[in-house]
């Protein structure tokens, strides 16, 4: 499992992808979205532009990435 952190409310998916190195341009995105199976929360999701949030849990090829906020887990809140 791998934790993402963000400093803004929200990451979109596109950028996630991006961010961790699954794909190096956003016109990758679309591909593998409708080549790979991509659950958000354990739904099927196939918008790049799907907004993710802390708590959020991407699994892209039986890996699991976590979504967190680091001013929210700064204040203890979740």
């Amino acid at each position: 499992m791998r934790k993402i952190s963000i400093s803004t409310p929200f990451i979109t998916l596109g950028q996630l992808l991006k961010y961790i190195g699954i794909v190096s341009c956003g016109g990758e995105i679309k591909t593998l979205l409708e080549e790979k199976q991509v659950k958000i929360n354990g739904i099927l999701e196939n918008r790049r532009g799907r907004k993710l949030y802390s708590g959020d849990e991407v699994v892209i090829d039986n890996e699991k990435i976590v979504i967190f906020n680091e001013n929210q887990w700064k204040r203890g809140e979740k």
